[in-house]
């Protein structure tokens, strides 16, 4: 009778008593504890969240791009609760066919579009499947050291943060013999080469990078047979936890010829950019050049599984090459996510999201340029597609302020906003540099008065921000 009555009160907690239990029990070690407001939420659909109130929150993150669709999609919801029916477990040593189809799918895309045959690979999380890229490349190329950007991120694993940038992420866990050179993103709005903020001159950044190959002093390569010391160059088109950074349109096309003359593989991380996130269904389709290996997660299943993958070139995943039990993972090409998944490939073969998506993200970057007008703490906006760019500055509209960034996101969390004539929360995300850019990536199904409402609701938590209220 104890433990019923034990279980009964657990089951009827306000969130009062929720968030005492949470800070005694639960790691701290997760993201949760970066906001200074702490919201338990119960509900969601399409571009919204709710809390125990009730309150309606205008979500323009939508779990950092991994619910491109829309919270609670219909079609997408009944075609996980139906595989849960039929087959929700099998063990990823057997077949089933939407893995099948799911791959296929994929490869045929990416076939049509690239005109390259190749392969997928399952696994579970963005940073597992960064781990297999790896693998495929150290495998293919017999290289341990790889490229990576300055700003990048590709996850938490040890692996996949020996290749992102920050060091904060590395600093606990030991020396990373095998961290990557990395390289400047071209980041025109904070350039140091160029005298226009919004512009590149003449991609200086690139030209820095072609030098490393003049020379052997320059430490990446041989010139007497052209050995480049490096397998790999993992990219992000469109750098998403740096600040969602759009790259002049020529760059990465340049940055290629020089891979292709040493012998350097071009990784695609698509696992925020890709499903759309840009107006095209990989980012890097924007920029007129072939990957050798992609990248894919989050919003491949909507959100609803935890699902990741790589496609590789043929000649680097083939089965002579990349046979059985080179890398495993037991829930990688799970039922419930390759069934979600192949619903989501399916969704986008039907949708026009290839005009939606950049015909909603011009109407919103033009919003948010009229913004910046009137607030000289608006230093740069940006975007492609529907992955936009608030940069928040002091008032002299480009040192970088993080203060004011970290209090409009938590007057958001704090559900009080009046703006569209009732209470109202807006989730927003902070990355960057600096920490002082809100990473704009609404729901792909997000209406033109849905936006007018987000910038709103952004304007008014501004306004509080500058007031200094809370």
């Amino acid at each position: 009778m104890v433990k019923k009555s034990t279980e009964q009160n657990m089951d009827q907690m306000n969130d009062e008593q929720l968030l005492a239990l949470e800070s005694k029990y639960c790691s701290w070690g997760d993201t949760v504890h970066y906001a200074k407001q702490l919201n338990i939420f119960r509900e969601a659909e399409g571009i919204y969240l709710y809390d125990s109130q009730g309150v309606e929150y205008l979500d323009l993150q939508m779990w950092y791009s991994a619910a491109n669709f829309g919270y609670k999609n219909k079609r997408l919801n009944d075609v996980l609760k139906k595989q849960i029916d039929t087959l929700p477990q099998l063990a990823c040593q057997y077949l089933h066919e939407e893995k099948i189809r799911l791959a296929a799918k994929i490869s045929q895309d990416i076939e049509k579009k690239f005109g390259v045959k190749g392969r997928v690979h399952f696994n579970v999380g963005g940073a597992q499947a960064v781990e297999d890229a790896i693998k495929v490349v150290r495998n293919f190329t017999g290289k341990i050291p790889v490229f990576a950007f300055m700003g990048g991120y590709h996850g938490r694993t040890l692996a996949a943060t020996a290749i992102t940038s920050s060091y904060r992420y590395r600093e606990h866990y030991g020396h990373f013999s095998d961290r990557a050179h990395f390289i400047p993103y071209p980041y025109r709005f904070r350039c140091s080469a160029s005298h226009s903020k919004d512009s590149c001159c003449d991609l200086s950044c690139l030209k820095s990078f072609q030098k490393l190959f003049e020379s052997e002093y320059y430490s990446v390569v041989n010139p007497k047979n052209k050995n480049c010391e490096y397998g790999a160059f993992f990219v992000e088109p469109v750098q998403a936890t740096g600040g969602y950074i759009v790259p002049p349109m020529n760059y990465f096309k340049e940055l290629k010829k020089t891979l292709d003359k040493h012998h350097v593989l071009f990784v695609s991380d698509e696992i925020q950019m890709g499903f759309y996130r840009t107006g095209k269904l990989w980012a890097i389709e924007h920029f007129d050049v072939v990957p050798d290996i992609i990248v894919f997660g989050k919003a491949l299943t909507n959100g609803l599984n935890p699902i990741s993958g790589i496609w590789a070139k043929e000649e680097l995943i083939s089965p002579e090459v990349f046979g059985p039990g080179m890398t495993h993972s037991t829930f990688s090409s799970n039922p419930l996510g390759t069934a979600a998944g192949l619903a989501v490939m399916n969704l986008i073969e039907e949708s026009n999201f290839d005009e939606e998506v950049p015909k909603k993200g011009a109407y919103f970057l033009k919003k948010l340029q009229a913004l910046q007008k009137k607030y000289p703490y608006i230093g740069n906006v940006d975007g492609l597609g529907l992955a936009l760019r608030i940069e928040m500055c002091q008032k002299d509209s480009f040192t970088p302020n993080r203060e004011l960034t970290d209090k409009i996101m938590n007057i958001g969390l704090k559900g009080d906003l009046q703006a569209g004539g009732k209470k109202r929360g807006l989730v927003l995300d902070i990355g960057g540099y600096y920490k002082n850019v809100f990473t704009l990536a609404p729901s792909l199904y997000i209406t033109e008065e849905e936006i007018d409402l987000s910038l709103m609701l952004f304007e008014e938590a501004l306004q509080k921000a500058l007031a200094g209220r809370s």
